[in-house]
């Protein structure tokens, strides 16, 4: 699955521990889930989601999608 997260942190000149921080994970899964390596849990994902203030579908989609 891919993801919009690297540029919406980058948008807000958020590093990834920052990320990591504000949705209560590690560094390295921010790290993981932005380069594909680690699909984030549904609650996860939620968390992602009100953070940004955008669906699930518009940070995380396949590659079919787009």
């Amino acid at each position: 699955m891919r993801n919009r997260l690297k540029v919406l942190r980058a948008e807000r000149d958020w590093t990834q521990a920052d990320l990591a921080d504000a949705v209560d994970v590690s560094r390295q899964t921010i790290n993981a889930i932005e380069k594909g390596k680690f699909d984030p849990s549904l609650p996860l994902a939620f968390k992602f989601s009100r953070l940004f203030g955008l669906a699930i579908e518009d940070i995380f989609f396949d590659d079919v999608d787009r």
